[in-house]
């Protein structure tokens, strides 16, 4: 008879491709159970998002078939993402990891990419929340077709709107459209701390959160106030705005905020009619200064007239092209975000340096 210690046994020979350790010392298998020559057992992922979930699940079905008898292997797929005990710690929101989307310059499309990141993130089954910390110039809510919503307060907090599977909080809920915020440093502050203890974000996987450009107030404030699980810098190819990656990267490891990586966006476009591939702004100059300043590439988003289109429509490209390439685009990004965090997180947790791939070498406080 196979028996449940063998199929255990058997699975302790499977390596988590990010973690490195075994999926039982991970305590990454529950449910095991055995019906004659039928094994079944499910597999708790560090995220829903996770890309090596086809890698695991050939592995983990190859191994148990090894067992003699064994000749069906039923595998159910659930996720916990690891939490990062430092939010709850500080600030007393139920939040696993917090991401920032940073760009060192305006105009790289650093809100489109968070945008869609969130919904990417979203749709593989995580909660996710978006925080528009740009207090001068909040662009999510025309993003997400919501720029006349209002969120309701209950029991002295805010209920944030949601869209897409997200929960989402911007100042642009809060003023007109046409109202300027001429704000000094203090009240910038004062601001994105009652968006973080202020709004009902409920439990939650990922918070993003889209910062305003450059290296600023909003983003010392942010990294004084909330702990960071990890930064995303969004750049485009050319050199005049590679330059402010080196900033930008330079901002968080000195704030000792793990750089996740760097997003090339308006990479290269795709002729529709003849499929010609152009690099307009040039290429792979992000992916180049990513190597130089030791941070992940976290991969590359096509300049393409539907991604404008769906942020000026309230449709991101992500909902409505989510089979695309332009949509597995993002859904890639996503995916290689949310193991970084994972590594994280799992890493912190377990009291070890943080050094996921080519993350800086940073210990948590």
């Amino acid at each position: 008879m196979i028996t449940e210690q063998q199929v255990i046994n058997a699975l302790a020979t499977v390596i988590e491709p990010e973690l490195h350790r075994d999926l039982v010392t991970l305590k990454m298998i529950r449910d095991v159970s055995v019906q004659g020559d039928a094994v079944n057992f499910t597999i708790v992922l560090t995220t829903p998002a996770c890309p090596l979930r086809g890698q695991m699940d050939a592995e983990a079905t190859a191994a148990v078939k090894k067992i003699p008898g064994v000749k069906t292997v039923n595998i159910k797929w659930d996720a916990n993402v690891p939490s990062d005990a430092r939010i709850s710690g500080r600030l007393q929101m139920d939040v696993r990891a917090t991401i920032a989307v940073a760009s060192g310059k305006g105009g790289v499309g650093k809100s489109t990419v968070a945008v869609n990141l969130a919904i990417a993130l979203a749709q593989a089954g995580a909660r996710v929340g978006l925080l528009d910390a740009d207090i001068y110039g909040p662009n999510i809510p025309i993003m997400l077709g919501l720029e006349h919503q209002k969120p309701l307060a209950q029991n002295d907090k805010l209920i944030p709107l949601e869209a897409f599977g997200l929960k989402l909080m911007s100042m642009g809920f809060l003023v007109s459209p046409e109202q300027a915020m001429i704000w000094r440093g203090p009240m910038l502050h004062s601001a994105i701390r009652q968006f973080l203890t202020d709004v009902e974000w409920g439990a939650l996987d990922y918070l993003v959160i889209d910062l305003p450009p450059g290296t600023g107030d909003a983003q010392l404030t942010l990294a004084q106030t909330l702990p960071l699980t990890g930064a995303v810098i969004v750049a485009t190819p050319q050199d005049v705005a590679l330059s402010d990656v080196v900033r930008g990267v330079n901002m968080f490891k000195r704030l000792e905020v793990p750089v996740l990586g760097v997003v090339e966006n308006m990479s290269y476009f795709v002729c529709p009619h003849c499929g010609e591939r152009t690099a307009i702004f040039d290429h792979g100059g992000a992916k180049h200064m990513a190597a130089k300043m030791n941070a992940p590439f976290l991969g590359e988003i096509p300049l393409d007239p539907k991604i404008r289109m769906g942020g000026d429509t309230g449709l991101p490209v992500t909902v409505t092209e989510a089979d695309s390439a332009l949509g597995q685009a993002f859904k890639q990004v996503a995916q290689q975000v949310a193991a970084k965090v994972s590594v994280l997180n799992a890493q912190a947790a377990q009291g070890e340096l943080i050094a996921a791939g080519s993350i800086p070498i940073i210990k948590r406080n």
